[in-house]
Parts: structure tokens; sequence; C-alpha cells
């Protein structure tokens, strides 16, 4: 993550950090395919970074599976970014993201700016 778009989020730690349910399933994803490599096995990881200060797990909601289907168009149809933008438009709160094909959908999406 470049480190502008970290230190925005260092400074939204008040609020905390939600990480979609689905952002770990990304993870593990980029891990199993040999795109991601991490320091420890991915379960681990996961289960580590959900425990920091001020990190809060967004489950997946009925709410938000319906959602992801109804964006505004055009947006790809990658079920994953399509939760995760829904989520973040769900709980009307800013998305951390360094994908380009989601930081092209601003503004149908509020996006962490550094």
């Amino acid at each position: 993550m470049p480190a502008a778009l970290r230190g925005a989020l260092e400074v939204n730690e008040k609020d905390g950090l939600g990480v979609s349910v689905i952002s770990c399933l990304e993870v593990a994803r980029l891990v199993a395919y040999g795109r991601l490599t991490l320091p420890k096995p991915v379960a681990q990881w996961v289960d580590e970074a959900l425990r920091y200060p001020h990190v809060k797990l967004i489950e997946l909601s009925p709410e938000i599976a319906v959602d992801s289907t109804r964006l505004p168009e055009p947006f790809h149809k990658d079920p994953c970014d399509r939760i995760i933008v829904a989520t973040a438009r769900r709980l009307d709160t800013p998305l951390a993201t360094t994908d380009g094909l989601i930081r092209r959908y601003a503004p149908n999406v509020k996006l962490v700016t550094s």
C-alpha cells in the first residue's frame, strides 16, 4: 500500500478500520495463487491482522449481498470487488483501495484519499 494511503488510514484510526470478510478471502486467494507472500501461514496472518487495535471485521450481510448486484453501472462483474464496494456504500464509509477499477468507480463510492 502506498505510504500516502497508509498515512490517511493512520489518521482515521480514531474511527476504527473496517475490514470486509471478503477482503480476507481476497488475501487468501492471492496467497493461494502465488501473487502474495506473507511471513506466516495465511490463516494466522489474517487472525493476527484482525486482532490489531481498532480493526473491525465487517461481515457479509444479506443486504450487502443484494446491494452488490444493484450497484450503479458501469462497474465490472468481479463479485468480490462488488461486495467490497457495496459494503462501503451500505456503511456510508470511505473505502481504502489501490485497485484501479474500484478507484475509477468514484463518485459511486467514497474513497480514502491521501
